[in-house]
């Protein structure tokens, strides 16, 4: 019919699977210090959102920061537990969480990925410590003066 849009069949498995295997190696990049596959990884545009308040970088200034740390041989090294992903209908972007161990303990990541040119990129990477609810409030206790600072730039 007029102006029908084709539905494009996806094989949300092997989508899946292609999607585990990029972040696999991505994390394996950070752990050998392998700088151009890391940052590979990341779309021109991407934006990588660490653990503190003020870490929303853009892919130049996360690579920047970075490169130290990839130059002296150690990077960081996230052990996987596990991962949910969930796909766009298009097949075009997926979304996930995952859930690491890492040398700040249990952590979990979450982030897009679009497939451009065939390839996966990250679009976003979001990185937040896991804590659990009984020792939240020593967490409160433990960030209000960096809190406090970091809040005076914000005029709510």
């Amino acid at each position: 019919g007029c102006g029908a849009i084709s539905k494009k069949r996806i094989n949300k498995s092997s989508i899946k699977a292609d999607v585990n295997t990029f972040m696999i190696n991505w994390h394996k990049a950070a752990a050998e210090a392998n700088y151009k596959n890391y940052f590979k990884a990341l779309d021109s545009s991407s934006i990588y959102i660490g653990t503190a308040a003020e870490e929303t970088w853009t892919k130049k200034d996360f690579a920047k920061f970075s490169k130290p740390y990839f130059d002296k041989g150690k990077a960081w090294n996230f052990k996987t537990l596990d991962r949910n992903i969930f796909i766009a209908n298009s097949g075009e972007f997926v979304w996930f969480n995952e859930r690491l161990r890492t040398w700040m303990g249990t952590c979990r990541g979450s982030g897009v990925l679009e497939k451009i040119n065939n390839n996966w990129v990250i679009k976003q990477y979001v990185l937040s410590v896991l804590i659990p609810n009984n020792d939240i409030q020593k967490v409160i206790k433990a960030k209000q003066k960096n809190d406090a600072i970091f809040l005076k730039q914000f005029k709510n």
